[in-house]
């Protein structure tokens, strides 16, 4: 490090070594394909960046001190060194290597752990510790060889990733979507068009999405609602054949430049979203992340993501700050004009009165002089380190040895994928026994009573944590969910959310508020469910429910945070293989995947894509993208308005009713 550089002083090679460290502690490196780095060509880096740019960069190699110092003063926090570019270049071509290795099949998804980051660097200028922008020469570099037209960008650090923005603003082909900390422009870079209302330019109009937050200490609610009401309905409708992400970890908690409060395992569920798009190619490139410990835990839970591990429960309150909907807000009223999905959805800018007035303030006060920010920095650095070795402790659990698990009762499982375990039957006199104890007043009938066997089979291996999730075929899925609803409860477990699909009668829920019930069906009925929704979503194919699983399911159960989740698919379904293998997909996000799927047997298609999604396979594709209908987005949003006070996650989308 040379001594003129302090503002590179967080920027250090212990960011890549103690992530490293981490993955090799979580025994994650070995389970890993390894793919060598190598450098980055020339014609390779002037894919984006100009021959001036490069021949500056390589000029720095042979400089002395003196010469190092002038010609890193015409570029904004960034110092070279005379290692400087052939590390960049490092950089580059390790971004490419992982690019190839997903494209070509070798691996299905892959992280590179790089330094120097890119994602500010332009095409004439390096900026912000980056001189090469990796995660745009890798997009080129993609179209390029492998033809792609549709390439996205998911840019999660804590900064605006500026470079990447101007690069392809003017480029239909590829969506950026940044987050950053801004504050009305007062946090670095502090520009005009790091706000929402820089959607791009020409034909790339409505293909660059800034979500500024205008506040410190946004959370793991406020990260979710932005991916439910923002990036995952435009990403869906874009429907990419690459994603990548610029995976800054500085929007963790703890970070010195972006002093958020994300916990490491919001990572592992953002990466599970973003597994679901472009058939599960995903790349994702390290940029910001300067304390060292959130680092290397947030690194970590996205690797275990991308290795197929269960996702932890998400921690903290589910309910997004007022500041974080005002921008999500702002952010879809901005885009309106340019994505199917928001064409009937009330949007409208809002003022942003709950930070305003904070940056006033801000602005008439004294600074902290620097050596006093120090000291605080250093001790919340200790305080923050205690906090995740006890909150990982916590979060993280032994993995069941088994994915998935089904039984031959009906003869079917021959039907599915031979990575399915066949789990045997329970006896057929314990069955009896157990339903004349406590489910006689469920089961009517004979061959419904005989299914059960195998259903109760499956769900005590996914209650007693030997299996991760299971799938049942039942002559009559609803009551085959309601036994099995009532014996998780008798089994200890306090919240279990159950979603039926299909035209069935909802046998009613007994269970004292320790069942969340959600129907998805085509046909009003007249149901005694308490605590329950009746979703009406007649013919929802593609994107109908598109606008209902991600506008109000998702943030439904992700405010009600189960740890069973039971989904019975019945007969006259509504909802197309590709809806519902999608539902089945997200929601393993939840309940550390515990999931049970309950599918009326003579839907063996159906069970066949459901065990394939259950084993961690990417949902079938969707096909040419259709606007959701008004009257489907009408209903949603009275389903929102009507429920966003007790399930706090809708807030982001509809009437702000929860605020004062």
């Amino acid at each position: 490090l040379l001594i003129f550089s302090p503002i590179c002083d967080i920027e250090v090679p212990e960011r890549l070594s103690f992530s490293y460290e981490q993955l090799k502690c979580y025994h994650l490196v070995e389970r890993c394909v390894h793919v060598p780095a190598r450098e980055g060509s020339e014609e390779e880096i002037l894919l984006v960046h100009s021959s001036e740019h490069l021949e500056v960069a390589k000029s720095t190699q042979t400089m002395n001190e003196e010469e190092l110092k002038r010609v890193s003063e015409n570029y904004d926090a960034f110092f070279f060194h005379p290692n400087t570019y052939r590390c960049a270049r490092l950089a580059v071509g390790a971004t490419l290597q992982l690019v190839d290795a997903v494209m070509s099949g070798k691996g299905r998804n892959g992280m590179a752990l790089v330094r120097p980051p890119g994602h500010h660097s332009q095409r004439n200028a390096a900026n912000g510790f980056c001189l090469f922008n990796n995660v745009a020469i890798a997009a080129e570099y993609a179209k390029l060889k492998y033809g792609l037209q549709r390439i996205l960008i998911v840019d999660w650090d804590v900064h605006h990733g500026q470079g990447t923005q101007y690069i392809f603003e003017e480029d239909p082909s590829v969506l950026y979507f940044s987050w950053h900390r801004y504050e009305h422009q007062e946090f670095w870079p502090s520009l005009k068009e790091s706000d929402y209302d820089a959607v791009g330019l020409g034909k790339g109009k409505g293909f660059n999405i800034n979500l500024p937050w205008n506040k410190v200490g946004m959370g793991n609610s406020d990260y979710l609602a932005a991916f439910f009401h923002v990036l995952l309905p435009v990403a869906f409708e874009f429907d990419p054949e690459l994603v990548i992400v610029s995976s800054g970890y500085d929007s963790g908690i703890g970070d010195p430049e972006g002093q958020m409060n994300a916990t490491p395992e919001v990572f592992a569920h953002l990466t599970h979203f973003l597994m679901q798009l472009a058939n599960g190619k995903l790349c994702v490139i390290l940029e910001g992340g300067y304390h060292l410990k959130s680092l290397a835990e947030s690194v970590c839970m996205t690797v275990k993501t991308l290795l197929g591990d269960p996702v932890p429960q998400i921690t903290g309150e589910m309910a997004p700050c007022l500041s974080a909907v005002e921008s999500i807000q702002n952010v879809r009223a901005a885009h309106k004009p340019y994505w199917k999905w928001l064409t009937y959805e009330d949007t409208s800018f809002l003022q942003n009165l709950s930070t305003k007035s904070h940056v006033l303030k801000k602005a008439n006060s004294n600074p902290s002089t620097e050596h006093d920010s120090k000291i605080t920095n250093s001790n919340e650095t200790v305080k923050v380190e205690g906090f995740l070795e006890l909150h990982m402790k916590n979060i993280l659990f032994p993995v069941p040895p088994i994915k998935t698990a089904t039984t031959d009762s009906t003869g079917l499982a021959h039907f599915l994928p031979v990575a399915v375990h066949l789990v045997k039957d329970m006896d057929k006199t314990e069955i009896k026994a157990l339903v004349s104890g406590f489910y006689a007043d469920l089961v009517k009938d004979d061959q419904t009573l005989l299914s059960l066997g195998g259903t109760l089979a499956i769900l005590d291996k996914i209650l007693t944590k030997e299996v991760r999730n299971g799938i049942a075929a039942s002559p009559t899925p609803a009551v085959s969910a309601a036994v099995a609803l009532r014996h998780s409860v008798r089994f200890g477990f306090q919240r279990a959310l159950c979603i039926f699909v299909g035209d069935m009668q909802i046998i009613p829920n007994t269970e004292d508020g320790k069942v969340l019930i959600i129907h998805i069906c085509e046909k009003e009925q007249l149901t005694f469910v308490l605590n329950s929704f009746l979703l009406l979503l007649k013919g929802a194919e593609g994107n109908d429910f598109f606008s209902a699983v991600l506008g109000f399911i998702l943030p439904v159960a992700y405010s009600y945070q189960p740890n069973l989740t039971v989904i019975a698919v019945g007969p006259n379904r509504n909802l197309g293989i590709s809806g519902i293998s999608l539902l089945f997909a997200l929601l393993q996000g939840l309940a550390e995947s515990r999931i049970f799927a309950v599918i009326k047997d003579t839907d063996i298609k159906l069970m066949q894509s459901v065990a394939k999604a259950l084993l961690g396979a990417s949902p079938p594709d969707f096909g040419v993208y259709v606007p959701p209908t008004q009257e489907k987005v009408n209903k949603i949003k009275t389903l929102r308005e009507q429920f966003q006070q007790e399930w706090k996650m809708l807030q982001c989308s509809g009437k702000l009713s929860g605020f004062i």
